[in-house]
This record gives structure tokens, sequence and C-alpha cells, in this order.
């Protein structure tokens, strides 16, 4: 019997599915709002989809500030610019409406809205000391699970590196998902943003720090990903694939809210870092590869994946089912079209020592790894990887 005592976080409310965006005005007047701050991207703002949102908002009494210069991999200072903007105007709801990367600002801008400093001030675990104004996150992808995690992620330009709050405070006051928001994105985009879902919960459902309640979305969570990831990428306009891989993000962001990840995510952001390449993309194409480094550290529960995912002649045998395992995230990688060696993005081979040394800084993510990485270890990695 589990003899830990483990955490549950979850958002305070969530409101999913189809038409759920609709709700959006009477539900940030339900929160006190009157000026509301909207943080999203140019793309967003482009689709339209900001323009309904807004709609909504002012019928409902409303006035909408704009925040719309959020961009991948977003970069610390757009938190406390959005803040500021916040602050300016005297903005009592925060909603983010896009992406990871506006969700985690929109989180920020919230928290600095009603905090001193800089959001660099706060990274690190539970430093932020009151709560922020009040916010509603809004996904227009299923990948991230933003939408209902008590982190956020930034760059820290000065050293180009990935730095994480954590705090109950990030935790939103509504996650409101609608599947027909994520209706419109590019067949690339669907296969790089669940593919980090998928991430999130494979990494979750390994972790040593796995419980109970992560263990059952994780789960889930991987079993839909498998299933519906190739038809919503396939057609854009499938409902019920676009529902379902909704539905799966959610679940992912609250198993790895309260299970956490590993060395897929350590090693995938020095290419984000480095490269540029899209967040969902890099934890992709480190994905099969540190799956097979770690598999010795938990064959059962690898083993279960493979069936998860539709390997079900697994037999008892640990090792096959391993190799199954990683068979299948293969063939979803194919699937979608999702290249998972590094040579494929002109990433040379030079530039492995690099990696390693940006891999290493993210060391704390082996903590919950089921496997311990040495140096020597990440080299390996990268270099099959390569």
């Amino acid at each position: 019997m589990d003899q830990k005592i483990h955490s549950f976080f979850s958002p305070n409310r969530v409101l999913f599915g189809i038409g759920a965006s609709r709700e959006i005005g009477k539900e940030a007047k339900a929160l006190g709002g009157t000026k509301v701050l909207i943080v999203t991207d140019s793309g967003v703002v482009n689709s339209g989809l900001v323009a309904s949102l807004r709609t909504n908002l002012e019928e409902a009494g409303m006035k909408g500030f704009l925040f719309d210069r959020v961009e991948p991999e977003p970069s610390a200072s757009l938190v406390d610019e959005s803040a500021q903007l916040a602050k300016e105007n005297g903005v009592d709801v925060v909603i983010g409406v896009g992406g990871g990367s506006s969700l985690d600002i929109a989180k920020g801008a919230s928290l600095l809205a009603s905090n001193p400093g800089n959001v660099l001030d706060y990274c690190g675990l539970d430093l932020i000391p009151k709560r922020g104004l009040p916010k509603i996150l809004v996904p227009t992808t299923a990948g991230t699970g933003s939408e209902v995690t008590r982190v956020f992620v930034l760059t820290d330009k000065r050293d180009n590196m990935k730095k994480v709050v954590f705090s109950n405070y990030a935790i939103p006051e509504l996650a409101l998902v609608d599947p027909m928001l994520t209706i419109s994105m590019p067949s690339k985009v669907t296969a790089d943003t669940g593919m980090d879902a998928l991430v999130h919960a494979i990494e979750t459902y390994v972790s040593m720090n796995a419980t109970p309640f992560s263990d059952l979305l994780a789960s889930k969570a991987i079993e839909l990903i498998a299933r519906y990831l190739p038809m919503a990428f396939a057609k854009g306009e499938n409902i019920e694939a676009r529902y379902h891989m909704s539905l799966a993000s959610l679940l992912a962001g609250m198993a790895f809210a309260s299970g956490g990840l590993g060395a897929v995510h350590a090693l995938a952001y020095p290419l984000g870092t480095e490269y540029h390449l899209p967040h969902g993309r890099t934890n992709a194409i480190m994905l099969p590869h540190v799956m097979e480094f770690n598999s010795i550290g938990n064959r059962s529960r690898y083993a279960l994946i493979a069936e998860m995912m539709g390997k079900r002649e697994v037999t008892i045998d640990l090792r096959a089912g391993v190799a199954k395992a990683v068979e299948a995230v293969i063939q979803l990688l194919d699937d979608v079209q999702i290249p998972y060696y590094l040579k494929d993005y002109g990433i040379p081979k030079e530039a492995i020592p690099k990696l390693v040394e940006g891999g290493m800084r993210q060391a704390r993510l082996f903590v919950p790894n089921p496997r311990d990485l040495r140096k020597e270890d990440v080299e390996a990695i990268y270099t099959k990887a390569w």
C-alpha cells in the first residue's frame, strides 16, 4: 500500500464543452469584472477569436484592454509589461486567450498586478506573497494544459534559460475550455500541441511523484491522445476529435500539476531556447529517446502505456512491453509527421555539448524522473536523438 501523503491541485472551476466560450461575459462579471485585460498573441487576434470574446464581454457591460504581444517561448519582460498595462487601466480581471504562452503571461500579469517587483523575483516555489487579480484562462490549442496548473514558464533573456514560477496563486479562478476554439489550428500546431499533452501525461504517469489522482488523469489522457490526435491532425474540422483532444489536454494538465514532469522537458528546453523550436515539438523530438533511457526505472508502467496506446498484444514480458510503448509513440509521431531526430531540424552534431550544458541546468526535473541522469547520460541521449 502507498504510504505517501499526496497533493492534488486543480482550478477552482472548469467550464468545458462546445460553445463554453459564449459564457465569458457572464463569468467575468461574476468575478467582479468591470475592466478586463485580454492577454493574447497577434495570431489569435487575426483569427477573429478575440473579437467575438470581446463583443461578449462588452455586451456584459465590461471594458476590454488588449495586450497582444505574446510570442512563443515568451520572455519574462512580457509579464512585467502586461501587468503594467493592467495597473495603469485599473483592470480587475485578467483573461488569457491562446496557447500556453498567452496563458502563462496572463497568469504572470494577474500576479504582478498585485505584487511588487518583477516576475523574475518570484521564480521558484511559492515565493509570491499574495493573490493576484482574478483570472480566466481560455485555451485555443489542445496541448499545454496551462489553464489548470499552478506553474508558468518564462525565458530569462539574460542567460537564455527557461525559468518557472510555482504558486497556488497561479491557479485560475476559471478554466474555460471550448473545443470549438481549436478548430482553426493548423495541422502542424495540432501535432505539436497534441504531442505536448502526451508528454505531460506520460512523464507524469512514470514520475516518482505520481499520485492516485495523477494516475487516473494521465492514463485517460494517454488513451484519448493516441486515438484522437491522428484524427484531429487529418481533419481539423472533426469536432469529435477536437472535443476529445481538448479534454485530453485538460486531463494531462491536471495530472502533471500534481504528479510532476521529468527528463523529456529538461532536455527539450535547450532546443527551444537555442533553436527557437516550438515547445511541443521539442518535447515530441525527445520523447522516444528519453523513454528508452528511462525504461529500466519503471518497466511495468511503460508496458501499461503501450496498452493505453492500443498495443493490446503486450505480454508479461516487460521488456517487450517497453519496446511496444516506444513503438506506439514513434508510430504516432509518424502519423502526425513529426521527425524525431535533431539532424532533421538542421541542428549540427557539434551543438550537442551546448545542449548538454543547457539540459544539466534543468536538473531539477531529474529528481522526479524514473531514472537518474548524469552528464554522460544526457550526452548519450542527445547523441542518440541526433
